[in-house]
């Protein structure tokens, strides 16, 4: 019988799943944390290691001899050496799109905390302010209607395509700095645009794309001046798609109006983080993945890729 090890599965599974699937099919040993120091020792001697955030080195797996296989319980697999994994005949596979509507429904949960105030509110009326109110209703803050707005997507892939659809259906007008072509996107409703004039014309622009070396720190000062000053910029990418610094410098200028994003440069952050300490910057603890319907998906699809690697029919793998 295969033998797993889970190196972190707090972060998939804090209590509320069940690892029954792959205990039905392999021997398995969870950890909830394991840091770089201890994953030598609690890998040796396995033949499957499972991991989200833990990194695995060419060193790593050099010195585990009974390693044949790494499931990355994510989508993302920068956190394996696939090229060292490749050589050594061990297979990394991941679990792609599983997390797709949850990361689109932060982009809006974003932009309606921007648009709405309902935090806002809810925390006045707690407090008896609306009980005090001399008239049925009040406000002290811009509340801005979606409908009409021009919504700018940068990177039009699976997360990005349902970011569109949910963009439309608020009756936005959608536009996407996207390598598919015109014709790809002729039945789709969504307008192509370049760079420069999709942030110059939008109200609202989302950050979709991968972490490359071409948008690392895509949105920097430069980048960032080009937008309305009464534009949102959302992130639920990639936090180094932005340079933190000087977009806190921006906000805090108020170049913009506002960012919201569910991912930062370095995870956890520093308690001085410059967007943690900023009252324009709307910003959640990397969260848009983890819903409990998101979760499930990626817990069924990691059964099935070990499953299907103990079949000898390997499925989602990312170093062939």
């Amino acid at each position: 019988m295969a033998k797993i090890v889970v190196l972190d599965g707090y972060a998939l599974n804090p209590g509320d799943l069940s690892w029954k699937g792959l205990e039905e099919i392999a021997e398995v040993k969870v950890y909830d944390r394991t840091d770089a120091s201890d994953v030598l020792k609690r890998a040796d001697g396995f033949d499957i290691i499972l991991t989200n955030k833990v990194v695995i080195t060419a060193e790593h797996i050099k010195a585990l001899p009974s390693l044949r296989y790494i499931g990355v319980t994510a989508t993302g697999y920068n956190v394996v050496d696939t090229e060292a994994a490749k050589q050594a005949g061990v297979v990394v596979t991941n679990i792609p799109a599983y997390s797709t509507e949850s990361v689109a429904q932060k982009v809006f949960a974003l932009i309606l905390a921007v648009t709405n105030h309902v935090e806002h509110y809810a925390d006045l009326n707690r407090y008896g302010r609306w009980s005090q109110n001399a008239d049925f209703c009040y406000w002290n803050t811009p509340l801005t209607e979606l409908h009409g707005k021009k919504m700018g997507i940068i990177g039009l892939g699976n997360t990005g395509m349902a970011t569109a659809r949910i963009a439309q259906a608020f009756g936005m007008d959608v536009y996407a700095y996207t390598s598919k072509t015109p014709l790809q996107l002729s039945h789709t409703g969504i307008h192509k645009a370049e760079l420069e004039g999709l942030l110059s014309t939008c109200d609202f622009v989302s950050l979709n794309c991968p972490l490359t070396d071409s948008t690392r720190e895509m949105m920097n000062r430069s980048t960032i001046e080009k937008m309305k000053n009464t534009a949102m910029l959302i992130n639920t990418g990639r936090g180094q798609l932005v340079n933190d610094v000087e977009l806190a410098q921006c906000l805090n200028e108020r170049v913009i109006y506002a960012y919201g994003a569910d991912v930062l440069s370095v995870e956890p952050p520093s308690k001085d983080h410059p967007l943690i300490r900023c009252q324009y910057a709307y910003i959640t603890p990397h969260i848009a993945w983890a819903t409990t319907e998101a979760r499930q998906r990626l817990m069924s699809q990691c059964v099935e890729n070990v499953k299907a690697y103990i079949d000898g029919k390997p499925i989602n793998v990312v170093n062939k």
